[in-house]
Formats: C-alpha cells, structure tokens, sequence
C-alpha cells in the first residue's frame, strides 16, 4: 500500500529545487535530473534561463511560451523564489541598502548607489563577514560565517532589479549599470563563486551586464589576481590605502602576508592591463594617519609604470572605529599631488552614510545584535 504524502502528517514531500541564481549548465542538469527529454534538455534551459533573467519572473505562469501542463509539472519540483529582505533603507542622497537573509543565521548586506552622472552601481557582498580585519573597515569587526554561494550572489542583483524595476534586462535606460564586488568580504578568497556568478550577470540573455561594467575590489590576495582576471575580464580595483609596507601592514594585516613588491608585481601582470583597462587604487583618507604630503609621493612613486587612477575615499565613520576622516582641505590637497603626477583621483562623495551604507560601514544585522548584546553585557 503506498503513503499519500500528502495526508500523512509525517512525511514530508521532496523539497523544490531553487532555479533562480543557477547557471545555465546547472538548469540544464537539474531538467535532466527531472526526465526532460535529452533531446528538450537544451532548448527548455534556453527558455527557463532567459525568463528568471531577462524578464525576471518568479511565477511558472509567465513563461507562456513553455506548454502549460508542463509548466504546472515544473512548478511542483522547482522555485523561483528570491531571498527575504530583511531590511530596505533609503538614504537622504538616494542610496539604497538591503539586508538580504539567505538562510537561516546568512544575512548579507548589498547597497544601490545611485547614478551621480551615468552609472549607477550595486554594490554586492561575496562572503557573509571577513578574515582580514581591516582596521578601519566595520565588515572586518564581524568574524566570517562562510562563502556566499553564486547563486546568492547572483540573487543580490535580482533582488536589487525588483526594487529598482529593471525588468527586462535586455531594455535600455537602467538606473543599474555598474556592479562592483565591495561589500562584505574578500571576493577573492571566493574567486570560484565570484567567477560563476559573473557568468550569469554578464550573459547577453540573461541579466546582460558587461565585463567591463564589472569591478573586482581585492585588499591584495596575490595569488589569485592574475587568475581571476583570467577567469573573469573583470576590472580590478586594489584596496591599497597605505604606500609603505610598514604603514598598510598596520591597517591591513594582509600587507604582511603579501607586501606591497609583491602585490604590484601581480597589478602589473594583471590581464588586459592599458590605458583603457586601468587598474583602481582604493585609498581611504584617515586622518593624522595616511594623508599627508609624503604619503602622496610615496603612492606616487609605488604606481609608476602602472595604468592606474586612485579613489580618494573620506574616510565612513562606523560605532567604536578608532578613525577620524581627513579634512576635505588635506583631501584635496592630496588629489591635487595626485593629479599633478599624471594619475587621475576623483574624490568619492560619500554616499549612504545616515544608514551605513557607504564604503566600509557595511555589516549584517544579526553580528551587529551580537555585537550590542556583549556591549550591554560588559557595561553591566
């Protein structure tokens, strides 16, 4: 006699596959998996792919051109669903911060910033908190729980299009144009996960972004830049903030592990390297710290030779930081050291700031609960 799962209180039914965040090669499987004829297999991963990613659909019944009973089949084995956001926060400048739960205890925060001429960017998370603690980062205070997968990294952007309404992906006219791997974690501790998501983000069916409109930020993993830039033809921006090793080894503890000979060594080799492929130097403007006139020679002279521009970035105040940023005097007075070498330095206007979104400020909601509980328990 077989059990009707479906009144039997102790059975539970299979659980649906999650669709949306796979690449095609993994639809493909899981269709094959399911008993989709071989011969189907292609075409129908061709049909499903381009609806969750072009279109954006989270409903079976959209995607008219699939027959209906097989549809009504494929919606008893598999989601569409995109992940809870826990939290949407609109800054006073536009910016926009979600707080995205992945599963149970994986919360991620990604941020929208809005375009100042062109582009707008989101700013998207590869791990959920981070090994190198930065000092002057709040990501790098949070211990790291694990690698985002690619799928949630992918969903980062999903989620982000169905709050801005860019659906479909093949229209014109975004609000979203740019996607740059600088929120939490190192994207190149996670460089498999960071490569596969691009392959969804950047396929011309799907949420068709552009290589180039995608940035790579690493605090210096040596061994994975070149490789990366293989894999992925992303730009690549370098969060360098110090140009002496003793200096970057303070703020950054990654410098000792790789120092600075090295770490331009890799910046030099780094794939399509020119003019019209530069690399990015993240320098943030610490006050009494890393801003003064000999630093900017020392930057100056650590880049020659290097297709290269520097982002100058006022330093995000975040609860218990030990910094202060510089004035916007000595900022500019270090642009203009800067420019004056042959390197462009445009000075990020921070964004997001009222709801710590801005560069550096970002952690999940859950470490920072953690984090006031044993606040509390020590002022008691």
């Amino acid at each position: 006699m077989e059990l009707d799962i479906t009144t039997n209180p102790n059975i539970k039914p299979p659980a649906k596959i999650q669709l949306a965040g796979l690449t095609r090669a993994e639809i493909a499987g899981a269709l094959t998996d399911f008993g989709i004829e071989p011969k189907q297999v292609r075409m129908r991963a061709g049909q499903i792919f381009r609806w969750v990613y072009n279109y954006g659909v989270t409903d079976w019944s959209s995607m008219t051109n699939i027959a209906k009973g097989l549809r009504a089949e494929l919606s008893g084995a598999f989601e569409l669903n995109r992940p809870e956001i826990v939290e949407r926060q609109i800054s006073v400048d536009g910016t926009r911060k979600y707080l995205i739960r992945m599963a149970p205890g994986i919360e991620v925060e990604s941020v929208f910033i809005p375009a100042v001429s062109k582009t707008g960017a989101l700013c998207v998370s590869s791990q959920v908190g981070c090994t190198l603690t930065c000092k002057f980062c709040h990501t790098g205070s949070q211990r790291l729980v694990r690698n985002l997968s690619a799928a949630e990294i992918a969903l980062q952007v999903m989620v982000a299009k169905d709050d801005l309404e860019e659906w479909p992906s093949s229209e014109g006219g975004r609000k979203l144009t740019n996607i740059v791997f600088m929120g939490m974690g190192e994207p190149l501790y996670n460089t498999d996960n960071v490569a596969q998501a691009l392959d969804i983000i950047c396929d011309p069916e799907g949420l068709s972004f552009g290589r180039r409109r995608i940035t790579l930020s690493t605090s210096g993993v040596v061994p994975e830049i070149v490789s990366a830039g293989e894999r992925t033809k992303a730009m690549l921006a370098i969060s360098l903030h110090a140009a002496n090793d003793q200096l970057r080894t303070q703020i950054m503890p990654i410098n000792k592990k790789y120092p600075l000979a090295e770490l331009m060594a890799a910046c030099r080799a780094y794939p399509g390297l020119s003019n019209a492929k530069r690399i990015t130097f993240e320098y943030v403007m610490l006050k009494g710290v890393n801003d003064s006139p000999r630093h900017a020679v020392e930057l100056i002279n650590l880049l020659k030779g290097i297709p290269a521009k520097v982002n100058l970035i006022p330093f995000n105040p975040w609860p218990g930081s030990e910094y202060e940023c510089s004035s916007w005097e000595t900022i500019e007075r270090f642009a203009d050291k800067i420019n004056a070498a042959g390197y462009a330095s445009p000075i990020r206007t921070p964004r997001g700031r009222d709801i710590l979104a801005a560069c550096g400020q970002l952690k999940s909601e859950s470490e920072k609960m953690r984090a006031s509980e044993r606040r509390t328990l020590k002022e008691k």
